[in-house]
C-alpha cells in the first residue's frame, strides 16, 4: 500500500474512489510547463471536466486543503472529502453551473481540509472551452476568505487615501520621483497630479527639498522613522503670487515588493498635513512671552540707573535680544513743534556696529545727523508712527550701498523706525535693524518696538529735564 492510499484509508476514504486520472488538458509535451505555472500561483486552483471529475490541482490549494493532487485529481466531484454531503449538493451545483452561463462566478462556501476541519474559501469559477467551442469543464480559483478580505481592505485603503484623504499622500519612487500624487498633496504641492509625476520635487520647492530628499533617501536605506517628522517648506511662486512657506507634518513608509526573494524597496510612501497655522501660533505666542520677559526685566535694570539715559541705552540692550541686530536713539534738536522743515535729528544713542552687548551713552552733540530726504527714522518723526524698510538689492554690495546711505551699519538689510514720545511731545526717534540673514520686520514687530520706544521716551525725556 502507497502512502497516499494509506493516507486515504486513514481518512475515511471511500475504497471504490476511481484511481487517479491522466492530467487532462495540456498533457503531453507542455504538461511539464503547465504543471510548473499552476503549481506557482498564488491562488488555489482545481479545474473539473465535463462530468465533474477533477483534473487539476495546484499546490496552493494542497497547502489551504491539506489534500495532495495525487489525492484529489481524478475524484468525481468533492463530495466525501473536500464538502460535507450536507453541502455537495448546493457547492457542486454551482461549480458546474459555470459551464451553462457566460463569465466569472464568485461564489462563497466551506471546504473540508484532510485533518477533517472546515475553512470558508471564496471562489472565482469560469466555464473551460473545448475544441468545438462548447464548455470542457469548468476551472475554479479560490482562497481563504480572510486572506481575500485583507486583499480587498488594502485595496480600499488604499483607493481612499487617494481619493478621500485629508492627507497628502505621495508615492515616491527609488529616484526620488513622485510616482502617485492625491489630490490633497497636488493642491499642496501647487501642481496638478499629473505635472507632478515623474519630475524632480525642487520644481515645486523652493527652500527645504534638501530636508525631504535626505528623508526619503533616509527611508530607502534605513526604513521608516519611529515619529512624524515637521519639515519647512517655501512653495516656489508663481507670476502674481509670492513664495509660500509651509510646515508640512510627516510620516514615511518603505514600500518593498512582496513578491521578491529579497526586500527590495519599491519607494516610499509620503504622507503629510499642513500644520502651518499652529506652529505659527505656537512661535507668536513664545515671542509675546518672552518679549513681555524682557521689557519685565528691563523695567527692574532701569530702575537701578542713575543715569537716564543710560537707563535708555539698558532698555534698547533688553530689547535686542531676539529681535534686532544693533539700535540706535536720534533727538530732535528743538522740539518739533518749532522746527522749520527739514527735520534735524541727532545721535544721542546706538548699539556698538561690531560688538553686541550694553554701550555707554552717546554724548550729546549739536551737528545733525546727515539723513537723506525721506529717511526712516524723519518719516518717523514727522508722521507721528513707525515706519519699515528693507533694502531691495540683489547683491550684497547693493545692500551695503543702501546701508551706508542712510547711515546704518554695514550689513543692515531691514529698519524699524518708531516716534520717541513723552509728555504729548515728539521728542525724535529709536530705529532698530537687523541683518539679511533675518526676515523683515511686520506689524507685529512694530507693536512691540512702539512699547519699547515708549519706555525710552521717558528716560529721554528725563535726561533733557535734567541737563536743563
Amino acid at each position: 500500500m502507497t502512502a497516499s492510499q494509506r493516507s486515504d484509508a486513514s481518512h475515511g476514504t471511500p475504497h471504490d474512489a476511481p484511481p487517479p486520472g491522466p492530467p487532462g488538458p495540456g498533457a503531453g509535451d507542455g504538461s511539464g510547463l503547465l504543471a510548473a505555472l499552476l503549481d506557482g500561483m498564488d491562488a488555489a486552483l482545481c479545474a473539473f471536466d465535463a462530468d465533474g471529475v477533477v483534473t487539476h490541482w495546484n499546490r496552493e490549494a494542497e497547502r489551504i486543503l491539506g489534500w495532495t493532487a495525487a489525492e484529489a485529481v481524478g475524484r468525481r466531484g468533492l463530495t466525501g472529502w473536500a464538502v460535507r454531503a450536507a453541502d455537495a449538493e448546493e457547492v457542486e451545483a454551482r461549480l458546474l453551473s459555470a459551464m451553462k452561463t457566460p463569465g466569472r462566478h464568485v461564489h462563497e462556501f466551506a471546504l473540508v481540509t484532510k485533518d477533517g476541519g472546515r475553512v470558508l474559501v471564496r471562489t472565482q469559477s469560469s466555464a473551460v472551452p473545448g475544441a468545438d467551442g462548447g464548455p470542457a469543464g469548468v476551472y475554479c480559483a479560490f482562497s481563504e476568505v480572510h486572506a481575500q478580505i485583507d486583499l480587498e481592505r488594502s485595496i480600499a485603503l488604499s483607493e481612499a487615501l487617494f481619493e478621500d484623504a485629508a492627507w497628502g499622500v505621495v508615492l515616491v519612487d527609488a529616484d526620488l520621483r513622485p510616482a502617485v500624487v492625491n489630490e490633497h498633496a497636488s493642491a499642496a504641492l501647487g501642481a496638478a497630479g499629473s505635472g507632478l509625476l515623474g519630475r524632480p520635487l525642487g520644481e515645486q520647492l523652493d527652500q527645504g527639498v534638501e530636508e525631504l530628499e535626505g528623508a526619503l533617501q533616509h527611508v530607502l536605506a534605513e526604513g521608516a522613522p519611529l515619529a512624524p517628522t515637521e519639515l519647512w517648506v517655501t512653495l516656489r511662486g508663481d507670476d502674481g503670487h509670492p513664495p509660500e512657506r509651509r510646515c508640512w507634518r510627516s510620516g514615511f513608509l518603505r514600500l518593498a515588493s512582496p513578491l521578491a526573494e529579497e526586500p527590495v524597496p519599491l519607494g516610499v510612501a509620503w504622507l503629510f498635513t499642513d500644520v502651518t497655522e499652529e506652529r505659527l501660533a505656537e512661535q507668536q505666542g513664545a515671542r509675546l512671552r518672552f518679549r513681555a520677559s524682557q521689557l519685565h526685566r528691563a523695567g527692574r535694570a532701569v530702575a537701578e540707573c542713575e543715569d537716564p539715559m543710560e537707563a535708555a541705552t539698558l532698555q534698547l540692550d533688553f530689547a535686542l535680544a531676539g529681535f534686532a541686530d544693533h539700535a540706535l536713539i536720534d533727538v530732535l534738536t528743538v522740539p518739533v513743534a518749532l522746527a522749520e522743515p527739514p527735520v534735524r535729528l541727532v545721535r544721542a544713542a546706538l548699539t556698538p556696529a561690531g560688538a553686541p552687548g550694553p554701550q555707554p551713552p552717546t554724548t550729546p552733540c549739536d551737528i545733525p545727523v546727515g539723513y537723506p530726504e525721506g529717511h526712516p527714522a524723519l518719516l518717523a518723526v514727522e508722521r507721528c508712527g513707525s515706519v519699515r524698510s528693507s533694502s531691495s538689492g540683489d547683491s550684497d554690495a547693493a545692500a551695503a550701498l543702501w546701508a551706508a546711505a542712510r547711515k546704518w551699519p554695514d550689513g543692515t538689510a531691514h529698519a524699524l523706525s518708531v516716534v520717541l514720545r513723552s509728555r504729548g511731545r515728539t521728542l525724535g526717534a529709536a530705529t532698530f535693524l537687523r541683518g539679511p540673514s533675518r526676515r523683515p520686520f511686520d506689524r507685529v514687530d512694530a507693536t512691540y518696538a512702539e512699547d519699547v520706544a515708549a519706555r525710552v521716551a521717558a528716560s529721554v525725556d528725563l535726561a533733557a529735564a535734567v541737563r536743563a
